[in-house]
């Protein structure tokens, strides 16, 4: 069964989500590590207490080998959890939660899967009851979920004395295997929470007895027994490879990727050299270098509205900024005839500094406005000679599911050169890469590409709200992504009605000045909105 926009309705897509009875009856319940987060983030803890000179080597050689033990049957999770708790005797619960904060934003962020995040967001969507349940610690568990948004959290906690300091215990009861499968269904009786309508997202073997209690389990990441019972009672599973960041293949195959610019580079030197005209040589690079670098890394792109890059040139072409392949997916798309502009950080960056060196792209130092009305002056001049623009009017990389303010540079740029504005709506790229990864793994990004908007109309009074127009037009389009067709957004729609009054005004001047000014040939106007 598929829904009206084309998207299969799997099991443990977000499509099925979707289409699922609303209502705070469904529970949707998450496990934390290898399921929303790669990893352990448990050894992210132990590995900075380590660097940190707070633990011993032999501490952490006994760390190691009881999650060994625990993982070969040796131990109880009982005596693993203890083991860590009492690591942090006598600290504070104020000092860990800042710790666990810490660690969140620079080690965990970046390792939790963009699908599950989509899938966490369409239960939420649904009014669904999302739950974090977890065998983890809360020092773990709570940054994870206050970035999700999920205010329910099934975890085990730190025990402390009168005066707030850790004691070296866990409440009781733990929070595994039937101790967690009793706190759910708890959990569920007091919040009129129906199981048998419920999901359960996790990929340990503790968890295959709370996988028979709801109506919708799905394994997720699963190995072992949970691996080997979803097949036998065909439970649908969920694999993910998006934060396989630290996997050699990825790594190798974006050094790969990335080494074929110098080839690439000298071709397009060659090229120049050959046809005495740079732009060829530059034309060539950008070109052969964004395929190239996209193929061996196995990044595919499903573009809708694919023709709209070409039907109206020059232009400057915006996209939403997530992570480093954002640009270079965007490059790959508009090909060639361009020039790029970006923050002055990247100007060190080994592929996208290199590219805007060759494409003449200018760095922008925010902090000195001077340097960088000078640079945008130069990406001007280029555009007047027939090179579009790419830029992300963002400015910076955002987080993976928002769209941050617009600035007005693009905008003002397309207005001083008369040319129109591309938008190129980027979905789901945070699958390729983390926001600050350097890594990218293979996948499927999904793109739209929207029809040329006329810049003819707009002034210093209406450009805000018109910038404003084009934000929602990527709000929208994120919020309901076309599969099938390119709809016409409603900013078009206003555009074309505002062109009849836009013609006629100017049509009396014109006559006026006839015999001093001289015609102004216009062209590339045949896909204009």
């Amino acid at each position: 069964m598929t829904p009206s926009n084309g998207q299969m309705r799997l099991p443990g897509s977000v499509a099925e989500v979707e289409a699922s009875p609303p209502g705070a009856e469904v529970g949707a319940f998450f496990d934390l590590d290898g399921t929303l987060v790669a990893g352990f983030t448990g050894v992210v803890m132990t590995q900075d207490r380590l660097r940190r000179g707070q633990m011993s080597v032999g501490e952490f050689i006994g760390m190691v080998q009881a999650g060994l033990n625990h993982q070969l049957g040796r131990s109880e999770f009982e005596d693993l959890i203890g083991k860590g708790a009492r690591m942090l005797r006598g600290n504070s619960l104020a000092d860990i939660d800042e710790l666990a904060e810490r660690l969140f934003v620079q080690k965990i962020v970046g390792r939790i899967y963009p699908e599950m995040r989509e899938i966490v967001r369409a239960h939420m969507a649904r009014g669904h009851t999302v739950v974090l349940s977890s065998s983890a610690l809360t020092v773990q568990v709570d940054p994870v979920a206050r970035f999700l948004g999920i205010e329910n959290v099934l975890s085990n906690k730190f025990e402390t004395d009168e005066d707030g300091l850790i004691t070296g215990e866990v409440q009781r009861p733990i929070i595994w295997g039937p101790g967690k499968a009793r706190a759910v269904q708890e959990f569920a009786a007091a919040n009129a929470v129906d199981l048998a309508k419920s999901y359960f997202y996790a990929d340990g073997d503790e968890d295959v007895a709370l996988m028979y209690l709801v109506g919708n389990p799905r394994p997720t990441n699963p190995a072992g027994k949970m691996a080997t019972v979803a097949a036998k009672r065909g439970w649908p599973v969920l694999r993910f490879s998006s934060r396989s960041g630290s996997n050699p293949v990825s790594q190798l195959r974006t050094v790969a990727g990335v080494a074929s610019m110098v080839p690439i580079a000298a071709g397009a030197l060659g090229i120049g050299l050959v046809t005495r005209n740079k732009r060829t040589g530059v034309n060539f690079f950008t070109s052969m270098y964004g395929r190239t670098l996209l193929n061996t890394i196995g990044i595919n792109l499903n573009v809708l509205g694919r023709e709209n890059l070409t039907v109206q040139r020059p232009a400057v072409f915006i996209f939403n900024h997530r992570n480093q392949a954002d640009p270079l997916i965007a490059g790959r798309l508009v090909s060639d005839n361009f020039t790029s502009v970006g923050k002055k950080e990247l100007e060190s960056d080994p592929i996208v500094g290199t590219m805007g060196k060759i494409m003449d792209a200018a760095f922008i130092d925010r902090d000195d406005p001077a340097k960088a009305v000078e640079g945008l002056k130069k990406v001007e001049e280029l555009a007047r000679k027939g090179l579009s623009i790419l830029i992300a009017p963002e400015g910076t990389r955002l987080d993976t599911t928002e769209v941050g303010p617009f600035k007005k540079g693009p905008f003002r740029m397309a207005m001083s050169v008369g040319i129109p504005i591309v938008p190129i709506v980027i979905r789901n790229a945070e699958v390729i890469a983390a926001r600050d990864s350097s890594t990218f793994n293979p996948g499927t990004v999904d793109v739209v590409v929207y029809p040329p908007i006329p810049v003819d109309d707009w002034t210093h009074d209406n450009l805000p709200e018109r910038i404003a127009e084009v934000r929602r037009l990527y709000l929208d389009t994120l919020a309901d992504w076309p599969h099938d067709e390119l709809p016409v957004p409603d900013l078009y729609r206003r555009a074309v009605k505002r062109a009849p009054a836009k013609k006629a005004a100017k049509k009396a001047p014109a006559k006026k000045a006839a015999a001093k000014t001289p015609p102004v040939k216009r062209t590339g106007s045949k896909g204009r909105p």
